[in-house]
């Protein structure tokens, strides 16, 4: 009867679930809602989420997205707020609409990450950048499950810069050296990940984070070639629903007699 799309974010400790992990609690938290979802058949029914291009296990992210599908229609916001009570702090809904258009999986095509090095100079990141975005390929090497396998990062990123450090994560150590980048990539195959990135730092420029790098998902959507911006995937669905109203009344006045 309905669909809805949901923002959820992956935040401080939450950071590290598991994609399945989530599922299990959200899960959870729909039947604590008492959401009337709908199933689908056979002999394993499971209620009919659809998750889109989840973050990897240990990044944080503001920009998560799922789709469920309803059997009962319900209030967008009044829905959010009751999965959001029932899902841990850390795991928070932050938005939901209406399904009004199609194809949401098709309009992430491209992620904004931010990656904190705790313990880098910003000037040896700004070296590792130039070296980084000069070069025509940088190859690396992950371990998949079918083997180690070699691919070039650079082609996917769109972007690398450094960003202000004053105005990002305000309780880093302020006595310690802390850079932080921001990366555009677009979502190919194979995905390019931001680990894959800092390996390819590592390879033009040795740069090395003495820990690991703090990684967040700012956002995720299309890309906007003359702006070189993510656009929000959920705005073609508010704008939707903002002139669905419009429209039914004036189909209304032009179908009444006279």
């Amino acid at each position: 009867m309905q669909r809805i799309r949901l923002r959820y974010t992956k935040r401080g400790r939450l950071r590290f679930t598991s994609h399945r992990d989530f599922q299990r609690a959200f899960e959870r938290a729909l039947r604590r809602a008492e959401v009337p979802m709908a199933y689908s058949a056979g002999f394993t029914p499971h209620p009919k989420v659809s998750y889109a291009n989840a973050a990897p296990t240990g990044t944080g992210s503001e920009a998560e997205y799922l789709e469920i599908a309803l059997t009962e229609a319900r209030d967008p916001d009044k829905l959010r707020e009751l999965l959001d009570e029932s899902l841990p702090a850390g795991l928070d809904v932050v938005e939901a609409v209406e399904v009004r258009t199609s194809g949401l999986a098709d309009r992430l095509e491209a992620s904004v990450w931010e990656l904190r090095l705790d313990g880098v100079e910003p000037a040896d990141a700004e070296r590792a950048i130039a070296a980084f975005t000069s070069a025509g390929t940088v190859e690396v090497q992950r371990m998949t499950k079918n083997g180690v396998r070699t691919f070039d990062t650079r082609a996917a990123v769109v972007s690398l810069k450094s960003a202000d450090t004053h105005s990002s994560h305000a309780d880093r150590p302020t006595d310690q050296p802390c850079a932080i980048l921001r990366l555009v990539v677009r979502h190919v195959t194979p995905a390019v990940r931001p680990d894959d990135v800092l390996s390819g730092l590592r390879a033009v420029a040795d740069l090395a984070p003495p820990v690991p790098a703090a990684v967040t998902r700012l956002a995720q959507g299309l890309f906007d070639e003359e702006t070189g911006t993510v656009t929000d995937p959920l705005a073609p669905d508010r704008e939707a629903a903002a002139t669905a109203p419009a429209t039914a009344v004036a189909t209304a006045a032009a179908t009444a007699p006279e």
